[in-house]
């Protein structure tokens, strides 16, 4: 192995949604437009929008994993096509225009994340190069985590930031090639079959693995593609490593 490659969520870090993270973000949406002089919705409408939006959002990754190369949701699609698609035009091209704020602000309010169990003691005992390999609507926000929760890694690559997203093997490729590896020199460790397994067969990894997390099990449809293990955490994983 001469680099190891994780997915962001369900691997090197753990997730746990907030309940209240669309109303409080409708909120913000309401007092951005009333300071814009637009006062025809109210922030009840813009949270149910919201959610319908993510909702939305959630079907077409399902969907895009069905794809040979798909590329990623924009910030400015996702806001004007997905959440504010029945909105006044001066509203939805006031978010249209903010999106990628409003994108960062979700991200942040949506989820708690730590660091997954083990992260920290098999990143410190890899003596090769790690980077994060993963889908995002906004990778600020992963970004940002891992600086404040003093995580380094050598590398990441993110769906929104570089315009395509898993199962495209174009997202392992663009890691490879930074690092100076062939991809059949690497790992690659993600937590969903028909987006990250799917991903490393695609890209030609030397070996990839499938880390349970709870979303694991949650398949929108059979994917045929096999990895090449499966590890329950972050032990799991070192053990294979060092077994290997």
């Amino acid at each position: 192995m001469k680099a190891l490659l994780l997915d962001f969520g369900g691997v090197l870090v753990q997730t746990s949604k907030r309940p209240s993270w669309a109303a409080e973000l409708a909120k913000e949406v309401h007092q951005r437009l009333a300071r814009a002089g637009f006062g025809g919705l109210e922030a009840e409408e813009i949270e149910v929008d919201i959610r319908a939006g993510a909702d939305a959002d959630r079907y077409w990754k399902d969907a895009m994993s069905r794809l040979a190369a798909p590329v990623e949701m924009t910030h400015r699609g996702f806001w004007g096509d997905f959440v504010a698609s029945d909105w006044p035009a001066a509203a939805r091209e006031l978010v249209r225009a903010e999106a990628s704020a409003l994108c960062r602000r979700m991200g942040e309010l949506r989820q708690e994340r730590v660091v997954r169990p083990g992260m920290r003691a098999l990143l410190e005992r890899c003596q090769v190069p790690v980077a994060v390999v993963s889908n995002a609507l906004c990778g600020a926000v992963h970004r940002d985590f891992l600086a404040a929760a003093g995580v380094e890694v050598a590398l990441q690559v993110y769906s929104d930031e570089v315009g395509v997203r898993k199962p495209n093997p174009e997202m392992i490729w663009i890691a490879t090639r930074a690092l100076g590896v062939d991809p059949s020199q690497v790992w690659y460790v993600g937590d969903n079959y028909d987006r990250d397994g799917l991903c490393g067969v695609r890209a030609g990894v030397g070996t990839t693995v499938i880390m349970r997390s709870d979303s694991t099990d949650t398949i929108p449809y059979r994917v045929r593609q096999r990895p090449s293990a499966v590890v329950d955490d972050a032990a799991g994983l070192l053990r294979l490593m060092e077994a290997s």
